[in-house]
C-alpha cells in the first residue's frame, strides 16, 4: 500500500449546502423500484442468461411485484433484441406492468432500440432509457470532448426519441442517465438534464425519468444524498419529473446511497435482487425493501418466499447467494451464540404469551416467518459455540421437552462437547438422540424390575433391583413414591444425594398421553446429575428419571 499518493477525490459536492434530507430520520414510503436484473445483472454474469432463462426471471419480477422491469439492451445482441420481441410478440407484459429498454445517444442503435418495441400493445407502458457520460474522466480520456459537445450529445439523443416516438404514434416515456454521474460536477450534471427536459418539455401526465447513476461509487453516501437533494430541488419540470437512482456498490455503499438518496427527493430506485451487476454489483433490492419493511413501511413487493426467490435467482443465474447477504442468506437469522441463543428464545416466549403489537425479538430484526424462513431450521442453530438456551429452544420447539432451567446448562453441555469433537452444526434429530443417550433410559449400573407401593407410614416401597446383575429387594417409605423409592435405593447401596429438582409434563395431548419426568440430584460435594423417564404412568416415568440421575452419577 504504498502508493496511496496516486488517488485523489473524484466527486464533486454541489456549489451549495443541500443537508435537508438530514433532517429525516427514515424512508417513510415506498419508492417506484426498477428491477435492472435482466440488463445490468444479465451483462454482470459470466454466461448471460439464454432467452428461456429471461423469461422465467421475468415472470419472477412480475410474481414479486415490480411494475417497472429493464429488460435489456436491444441493440446490445440478437438475444437482448429477440427477448424484447419475444415479450411484446406473444403478449407476455401484463397491463400493469411497464418495460424498458436501454440505449446509448447514439443514432443507429436509438434506431435499432425503437425498432425492437414496434407494435407494443401499450406504448405508455415502454420506457426508452437513453444515456451518455458526462463525468470529467469520461471527457478527458475516452471521449476528449468539451462540455458542450458531451451536452449537445444528449440533446441530440433527446429529440432523436421525441422524433421516432411521433413517427410512430406512439407515447413511449423516456429517460435519461447522464452516466457517471456521481464523477460529473453536480452543477454541469443539473445542465445537461434540464437541456433534455428541455427537449422533452414532459407534463405532469407524461412524466420524464432523470436517473442519477452511482456508476462508480466515488464518495461517502452523504455526499451522494447532497448530490441528489441539489438535483431534487433545481431540475426543471419537477413536478413533471421521476427522479430516480441507480447505485452500484463499489464501496459497499449501494444500500446507503439509495436510502440516503431517497430522503434527498429520490421517487424511484433501479437496483437488482441480491445486488448483482458489474463489478461489486448494483443495489441489492430486497435489503432496501426489507430494510422499510423492518421499520413497518411496506414495500409494495412481495418477498414472503425468500426460498423460492433465490431458488430461481440461482437456477436462472448461476450465481451463488452469499450466505451472510442481509435478509436473504442461508445464515442471516441463525444464532450459534449461546447468548444470543438464549435472548431469542425468551424474545420469542414473550412474543407468543404476551402477544404485542410489534416485532422486538433480540437479534432479529424481522420475523423470519414474513419471508417464509423456519424458526427451528433457520433460528436457532447449535454448535460448539451455543448454549443451554439454544438446546433447550430446540427440544422444546422439536421434540416437546420442556426441560427444567436448572438442568438445560448440563444438557447444552453435552451437546456441545460433540460438536467440539466432530467440529460441525448439529442438526435438531442428532441433538435430541445427544439427549437420550446422556439423560434418559440408562440402566446401568443399576436397574430397578418391580415395584410395589402402600400407604402406610406415608408410603411404603418394595423396590426389586439390580446392581452389576445382583438382585436384591428393599422396602423404605417415604412422604410419596418416588421418595419412596429413592430412599430403598440409598438403603440397599449407601448412596448419598439429594433429588432437588423434580418436573413432568405431558408429551401428548390425549387420552392415552405418555408423560415425560426430569429428575435432578446433587451430591455432599455439590455436583448435580440428571436423569429423564418417559412413561404413560407418571410414577415408572418419574422413577425412571431417578434412575437415570443416579446412574449418571456412577457414570
Amino acid at each position: 500500500m504504498q502508493n496511496v499518493s496516486h488517488y485523489r477525490k473524484q466527486y464533486y459536492l454541489p456549489p451549495e449546502e443541500c443537508f435537508d434530507w438530514v433532517k429525516k430520520d427514515a424512508v417513510d414510503h415506498a419508492p417506484v423500484w426498477c428491477s435492472v436484473d435482466l440488463r445490468d445483472g444479465n451483462q454482470a454474469l459470466v454466461v448471460p442468461m439464454t432467452l428461456e432463462q429471461k423469461l422465467e426471471f421475468f415472470k419472477l419480477l412480475v410474481e414479486i411485484g415490480f411494475k417497472e422491469i429493464e429488460v435489456g439492451f436491444p441493440a446490445a445482441s440478437d438475444t437482448e433484441y429477440e427477448f424484447t420481441r419475444t415479450l411484446i410478440e406473444r403478449d407476455l407484459i401484463p397491463d400493469d406492468v411497464t418495460i424498458q429498454v436501454l440505449t446509448q445517444a447514439r443514432e443507429h442503435i436509438i434506431k435499432k432500440t425503437f425498432q425492437a418495441i414496434e407494435g407494443a400493445k401499450n406504448p405508455k407502458n415502454i420506457i426508452v432509457h437513453v444515456y451518455n457520460s458526462t463525468s470529467v474522466a469520461q471527457r478527458e480520456q475516452v471521449f476528449r470532448m468539451s462540455k458542450d459537445e458531451i451536452k449537445q450529445i444528449a440533446v441530440e439523443g433527446a429529440k432523436l426519441l421525441n422524433d421516432l416516438t411521433n413517427e410512430a404514434g406512439a407515447e413511449y416515456r423516456f429517460e435519461y442517465s447522464p452516466e457517471s454521474f456521481t464523477g460529473t460536477e453536480p452543477e454541469y450534471a443539473l445542465e445537461v438534464c434540464n437541456a433534455v427536459l428541455d427537449v422533452w418539455k414532459p407534463t405532469p401526465d407524461r412524466k420524464a425519468i432523470i436517473n442519477l447513476p452511482v456508476t462508480v461509487q466515488h464518495s461517502m453516501s452523504h455526499v451522494y444524498a447532497q448530490q441528489i437533494e441539489y438535483m431534487h430541488k433545481h431540475l426543471k419540470y419537477r413536478d413533471s419529473v421521476m427522479l430516480s437512482l441507480h447505485p452500484h456498490n463499489d464501496r459497499g455503499c449501494g444500500v446507503s446511497d439509495t436510502e440516503m438518496g431517497l430522503l434527498a427527493g429520490a421517487d424511484r430506485v433501479e437496483g437488482t435482487l441480491f445486488g448483482n451487476g458489474e463489478r461489486t454489483g448494483n443495489v441489492d433490492i430486497i435489503t432496501v425493501g426489507l430494510n422499510m419493511y423492518a421499520q413497518g413501511v411496506d414495500p409494495e413487493l412481495d418477498f414472503s418466499n425468500m426460498n423460492h426467490i433465490a431458488e430461481v435467482y440461482q437456477q436462472v443465474t448461476g450465481m451463488d447467494i452469499d450466505p451472510r447477504s442481509p435478509y436473504s442468506g442461508e445464515l442471516v437469522f441463525a444464532a450459534f451464540s449461546g447468548s444470543h441463543q438464549d435472548a431469542i428464545a425468551k424474545g420469542m416466549k414473550y412474543i407468543e404469551t404476551d402477544a404485542p403489537n410489534t416485532w422486538t425479538v433480540p437479534y432479529l430484526p424481522i420475523n423470519p416467518k414474513d419471508i417464509g424462513r423456519n424458526y427451528d431450521a433457520d433460528v436457532i442453530r447449535i454448535n460448539s459455540q451455543s448454549g443451554k438456551g439454544g438446546v433447550g429452544y430446540i427440544l422444546e420447539r422439536n421434540f416437546g421437552l420442556h426441560i427444567p432451567k436448572e438442568m438445560r446448562e448440563a444438557v447444552g453441555y453435552k451437546v456441545k462437547a460433540v460438536s467440539d469433537v466432530t467440529h460441525s452444526e448439529l442438526k435438531p434429530e442428532e441433538i435430541f438422540e445427544i439427549y437420550k443417550k446422556e439423560f434418559e433410559d440408562i440402566r446401568t449400573p443399576f436397574d430397578i424390575t418391580e415395584m410395589h407401593f402402600q400407604q402406610v407410614d406415608g408410603i411404603t416401597a418394595e423396590v426389586t433391583s439390580t446392581y452389576e446383575g445382583t438382585t436384591r429387594i428393599t422396602t423404605a417409605t417415604g412422604n410419596g413414591r418416588l421418595n419412596a423409592v429413592s430412599n430403598a435405593l440409598k438403603k440397599e447401596y449407601g448412596l448419598n444425594y439429594e433429588v432437588i429438582v423434580y418436573t413432568e409434563h405431558a408429551l401428548e395431548r390425549s387420552s392415552s398421553s405418555r408423560a415425560i419426568a426430569y429428575v435432578g440430584i446433587e451430591t455432599p460435594s455439590g455436583k448435580r446429575y440428571w436423569g429423564s423417564g418417559i412413561n404413560a404412568d407418571i410414577i415408572k416415568a418419574s422413577v425412571d428419571a431417578l434412575l437415570c440421575a443416579v446412574n449418571n452419577s456412577r457414570r
